[in-house]
């Protein structure tokens, strides 16, 4: 866990280290692909695996060339990596260093990043910016888009991502529980639905949405939809919530990061891939509760140039076993199952998603919903013996 070239663990190790570079070398990436050369260099010009972002057991910044810098800037500054625009990775890899900002001796002058697409250059979104005031920080933010040299550079391990990294490191924890939206009050419903249902179609969500909405509706619920309000409303909204039922995707992510064990969140699997799992495991490591996890799609759907699981896929809802883990883990109340979708009202969800003709999706392989359900009552097994054990004990 302290070799650097090695996975970052959530457990420690160079994860939860700093190192600090005087005459820095930050390349950003020059090609817009999902593993990119970019990152930070020594003065010299070697190599620093510190600053390299890493996605699972693989890192997805890899060693640039490393010419001369065009570019200097002076003053210290933190290494805060790769600048995501994409909501739930800015979330989950773009925040992954700011535990730092508890443990660095001295001022800063800012927090400094790299662009994930070069087109974007030094622009810096606003809900980026207000993350970082949301951290108690009032530090300037600059993403820098030709190779630099910099005076002092502070680089962090990386403490939080996807895949395993997910569940964070302590002081990474530690920084959000202590830092993020401290002062915002919590204002709103007991009961809330975190809704997909007016994302784009690129999104990807499940199909019947609607209905659910309009059952949940009965049962007390607010449909909320997170991407229509500010990242301060939003936190006020979680923080105020005692239950949560959301489809797996980034406002998960952001109710994580606020979340609390008095709250019981469900969630609902719109995909069969391992996506959700991360989101299960940020939930249950920063919440300190294992979220309900529900898995209740009858097939699931996807573009028809690429028909397998992605971000972009539609799950086919079964609303009647979707209303019975809900009612046996006491987000609804009674015992009236909720009706199945039929032929027809599938149909017109189609037509009104926008799901055919030159956009057309199609069903992803039967095989892999009966891995995604073979997974899942593997995890349940285990579960269950691990709740068997603790008793033992």
């Amino acid at each position: 866990m302290e070799d650097p070239t090695q996975a970052p663990m959530p457990e420690g190790g160079w994860s939860t280290k700093i190192v600090e570079l005087s005459d820095a070398r930050v390349y950003p990436p020059e090609i817009s692909h999902l593993r990119q050369p970019a990152g930070v260099a020594h003065s010299n010009g070697d190599y620093c695996p510190e600053g390299a972002l890493w996605r699972g057991w693989h890192p997805i910044t890899t060693e640039p060339e490393t010419p001369t810098p065009t570019a200097k800037l002076s003053g210290r500054w933190l290494w805060g990596g790769v600048m995501w625009v994409h909501f739930g990775h800015f979330l989950a890899e773009s925040t992954s260093r700011l535990w730092a900002l508890d443990h660095i001796n001295g001022p800063i002058d800012g927090i400094l990043f790299i662009p994930k697409r070069p087109k974007l250059g030094e622009k810096v979104q606003g809900f980026q910016q207000r993350f970082i005031e949301l951290m108690g920080c009032d530090l300037p933010i600059k993403v820098v888009a030709e190779p630099t040299q910099v005076e002092e550079l502070i680089v962090p391990g990386q403490g939080f991502g996807l895949g395993r990294l997910s569940a964070g490191t302590e002081p990474f924890r530690n920084a959000i529980h202590h830092r993020f939206g401290h002062d915002i009050a919590p204002d709103g419903p007991e009961k809330i639905y975190l809704s997909r249902s007016a994302l784009q179609l690129g999104k990807g969500s499940v199909l019947g949405e609607l209905q659910l909405e309009r059952h949940l509706r009965e049962h007390g619920y607010e449909i909320f939809h997170p991407q229509k309000h500010s990242m301060d409303t939003q936190i006020a909204r979680y923080k105020a919530a005692k239950q949560v039922i959301a489809v797996d995707g980034s406002a998960l992510h952001m109710f994580a990061m606020v979340g609390r064990p008095d709250q019981q969140v469900g969630m609902i699997h719109r995909r069969s891939s391992k996506v959700a799992e991360g989101l299960e495991r940020h939930l249950a490591s920063f919440m300190g509760r294992d979220p309900d996890v529900f898995s209740c799609l009858d097939a699931e759907w996807a573009p028809k140039a690429k028909a397998t699981s992605s971000r972009k896929s539609f799950g086919e809802l079964n609303l009647k076993d979707l209303s019975k883990g809900l009612i046996e883990k006491g987000f609804i109340d009674g015992d009236r199952l909720w009706p199945e979708m039929t032929l027809e009202e599938r149909n017109m969800l189609f037509q009104a998603k926008g799901l055919t003709g030159e956009n057309a999706y199609v069903k992803v392989g039967a095989e892999d919903v009966e891995r995604e359900r073979i997974r899942e009552m593997r995890r349940v097994r285990r579960a269950r013996r691990a709740a068997e054990a603790d008793q033992k004990d």
